[in-house]
């Protein structure tokens, strides 16, 4: 008997030693975020004033094969203080070629694609409400299934410097004719983004469309049909960019009885940001409108959006900055300012990544 637990413990020893030599490469990051805020609503509640403590954690795992394709997946641990459940982030093949799929929750193309319109930093703001339905930014109609795959193309695409493109479909599971919530019944996405230069100047340009099929059997509109575009021209150390979202959808909730159609969606936003040594100095603007309706009804009431802020950040050391934020969001349903949710804030905090 103890000749046999010695062979076990053997083999088991063996088998741990294989498994660690052939392990794939991982790493860690993430960030912690430590500050103030200051929120001050139109309404009759008075100022809030307290700690914004928050941090999130991935792990990320890839790995190459003979033949030179990498292979790459993660999971989140924790999210802005959310335990994330190991939640596993699909699957990444990188060819030698340089294209790209994602396979299982990829996402839709056309959001990938998107130029990153410059926008202030910080943890402040006036937080909305579920029956608030106005969009607040360009990829409002971001919404597929997690059986999906997107395709990236490698850069210069179809010979054209700075070219990219990308595809992507997913379907969810066949709840068609379902009354009591709403999910994607399928979803298709095309993204097309181009960089160029003239003279001192880079200019990103980069969007495209999505289309979510509802499952709900009581939905007039398709879950999300939306066309987004967004620009940015960076000189020096200036960037400044602004982009555009229209379209219809579903605002989702837990029950179709919740859950509201919106009609006339346009979505604006514009932004710059100026880098000064460690300095950052940054400001964006978003305004969002659109009409929404119960479930089944073309939208009517009309419902809106607007926000302001700026934010100046410092590099205190490597993967530390101080920053300093400022907004103010009006929220507006059925043509009145919900003052409950609209307001000022102010936020003076850390950010420290690794």
């Amino acid at each position: 008997m103890k000749k046999e637990l010695l062979i076990a413990s053997a083999l088991v020893g063996s088998v741990g030693v294989a498994g660690v030599a052939d392990a794939a490469t991982s790493s860690f990051s993430g960030h912690v975020r430590n500050g103030v805020e200051s929120q001050d609503t139109d309404g009759t509640a008075d100022s809030t004033f307290g700690v914004r403590q928050e941090g999130s954690l991935s792990l990320s795992v890839s790995e190459t094969t003979d033949s030179g394709i990498k292979i790459s997946t993660g999971f989140g641990i924790t999210d802005e203080n959310a335990a994330d459940g190991a939640n596993p982030s699909g699957l990444t093949l990188t060819f030698t070629d340089g294209s790209k799929l994602d396979l299982l929750e990829a996402g839709n193309a056309y959001a990938t694609h998107l130029a990153s319109v410059p926008g202030a930093t910080g943890e402040q703001g006036i937080a909305g409400s579920t029956t608030l339905t106005a969009p607040t930014g360009l990829t409002w109609g971001n919404k597929s299934s997690k059986v999906g795959f997107e395709w990236h193309s490698a850069a210069d695409a179809m010979g054209v410097d700075g070219l990219k493109i990308g595809i992507s479909a997913s379907t969810g599971e066949d709840n068609d004719g379902a009354t009591s919530s709403t999910s994607v019944e399928s979803a298709y996405s095309v993204g097309i983004s181009y960089v160029t230069t003239a003279g001192d100047t880079t200019v990103t340009v980069g969007g495209g469309m999505v289309n979510a099929d509802d499952s709900s059997s009581k939905s007039v509109n398709s879950l999300a049909e939306s066309v987004a575009v967004a620009a940015t021209a960076a000189t020096g150390n200036l960037t400044v960019g602004v982009g555009m979202s229209s379209g219809s959808g579903i605002v989702q909730a837990s029950s179709d009885s919740q859950t509201q159609a919106i009609d006339g969606v346009d979505v604006m936003t514009a932004g710059a940001k100026y880098v000064s040594g460690d300095i950052t100095f940054a400001v964006g603007y978003a305004d969002g409108e659109g009409k929404d309706a119960a479930l089944g009804s073309a939208g009517a009431n009309k419902e809106g959006y607007t926000s302001t802020g700026a934010s100046v950040s410092y590099v205190i050391a490597s993967g530390v900055s101080g920053i300093i934020g400022y907004s103010d969001t009006e929220r507006v349903s059925e043509g009145s300012t919900i003052t409950a949710h609209s307001g000022s804030a102010w936020y003076v905090g850390a950010l420290v990544s690794f």
